[in-house]
């Protein structure tokens, strides 16, 4: 049974070479990519009726600007290599939904890309790439 990549995707170099690496996988082990962008979002509450019309409203708009200038570009760019490739957009926090995404969609492996630039919040708070070697239901690679 062929595999799926699922690739962390937010139009980075780093993100780009991830694809790049998970497009080589991938057609290496006849598998399929999905490409999932994860936008943070916060999920606190105690809003009021405007500020939540006004919260869907902005969501919208972010959705729309993510599908045009971050996912249509990688699909433009992977259509031809002839590869099985889905696209997905979801809020949330990145590791958590990447892995969310994962178990949705039947993956088999995570990739992610890493900029190599932690600085301090990264190593207060944590990376993507750091979050999932650590909650990840399967593996995960981490493309430098």
């Amino acid at each position: 049974m062929p595999g799926k990549l699922i690739v962390g995707y937010d139009g980075s170099p780093a993100a780009r070479r991830a694809v790049d690496f998970a497009a080589a996988a991938a057609r290496a082990q006849d598998a399929s990519l999905v490409i999932a962008h994860v936008l943070e979002w916060s999920p606190y509450s105690f809003l009021t009726k405007e500020e939540i019309e006004e919260r869907h409203a902005r969501r919208r708009d972010e959705l729309r600007r993510a599908e045009d200038a971050v996912i249509a570009p990688v699909r433009e760019r992977l259509a031809s290599t002839g590869l099985k490739v889905e696209t997905m957009i979801a809020y949330g926090h990145s590791a958590e939904k990447l892995c969310a995404l994962a178990g949705e969609t039947g993956a088999t492996q995570i990739v992610v890309g890493r900029d190599g630039n932690g600085g301090l919040a990264s190593r207060m708070f944590g990376s993507t790439a750091g979050s999932l070697v650590q909650i990840a239901p399967l593996p995960c690679t981490i493309v430098p």
